[in-house]
């Protein structure tokens, strides 16, 4: 019988041979998050504060955002990069670009004593807690 697309019977060879199984199997058994760019990153937590270790290489200090909000700490980095080469009669021109960013939740940090340092490509946060937990419920009184 005659099929109207030349190559299908072939293509479903592939598919469905072992470059096909490789293929389905190595995009299926990842993790989602494995598939969308990241960094990695470690967190430590201790009596007195949480330590965040994020592997951010070849950014520089300027590129990186860190930013404490509503108990969460977010990590954002954007690289955009133009790499120029000429010679003679011959230009060689590359653009790279790309962004990463990361929440971790983080409770009862005291904001004032956060710090951070970034060296060899690794971003280092100490977030210091809060000595006294705020209580979540107020009571107010009345005048």
């Amino acid at each position: 019988m005659f099929d109207l697309t030349p190559f299908r019977r072939r293509r479903d060879e592939l598919v469905g041979g072992d470059l096909g199984r490789a293929l389905m199997r190595e995009f299926f058994d990842r993790d989602f998050f494995d598939l969308t760019p990241s960094f990695r990153a470690d967190i430590q937590e201790t009596e007195q504060e949480y330590i965040v270790e994020a592997e951010l290489p070849g950014m520089k200090k300027d590129e990186i955002v860190l930013e404490l909000r509503e108990n969460t700490l977010t990590i954002s980095a954007h690289k955009n990069e133009e790499f120029k080469e000429e010679k003679e009669n011959y230009i060689h021109r590359e653009r790279r670009t790309g962004s990463y960013r990361r929440s971790f939740y983080v409770d009862n940090v005291d904001n004032a004593g956060v710090q951070a340092e970034y060296t060899d490509g690794i971003l280092k946060v100490h977030l210091p807690k809060l000595k006294e937990i705020p209580p979540e419920n107020y009571r107010i009184s009345i005048n």
